[in-house]
């Protein structure tokens, strides 16, 4: 049946449970390094955000020469917030979870890398805006099917 408690049909049931998430207690592990502890979250929710301004629009906000690279920076940067989170929370169990949960991620991502890097060679540009248009015509999923599909499944992982 799924959660259709709050408004028609569910429809504002994710609010519901932001607002609940925001709304409650914080509690912190009492050895922990309260400073790393608070903020790695919100650095990576930074980061992430910061991936979203190389999205290519026609009118163009922001464009990076580099694009591509950014982006590769970025994502492997949030490796870094999981790993101070484990570490800051002065327990064996986050710790161990946290290199477990790097160890997994730069696995992904240097597969990540290398698909990225064929793409990288077709259009022989590092920006995201020339990714845009060398794909107006046929798109590069289409192109590179099985690579598309490496990248999907590694993404999603």
């Amino acid at each position: 049946k799924g959660p259709n408690k709050v408004g028609y049909m569910g429809i504002l049931q994710p609010f519901s449970d932001a607002i609940k998430l925001f709304t409650k207690e914080q509690i912190f592990p009492i050895y922990s390094n309260y400073m790393s502890y608070y903020f790695s979250p919100i650095i990576s929710f930074i980061l992430s955000l910061m991936v979203w301004m190389l999205i290519p629009y026609y009118f163009n906000m922001i464009s990076f020469n580099l694009g591509i690279l950014f982006f590769l920076c970025c994502t492997s940067m949030g490796v870094y917030t999981v790993m101070v989170a484990g570490w800051s929370s002065n327990s064996n169990y986050s710790l161990l979870g946290g290199l477990r949960a790097v160890a997994q991620t730069i696995s992904y991502e240097v597969s990540l890398a290398l698909i990225m890097l064929s793409s990288i060679v077709l259009i022989m540009d590092f920006n995201m805006m020339k990714f845009f248009i060398y794909q107006d015509l046929v798109w590069f999923f289409f192109l590179m099917l099985p690579l598309s599909m490496c990248w999907i499944s590694s993404s999603l992982a």
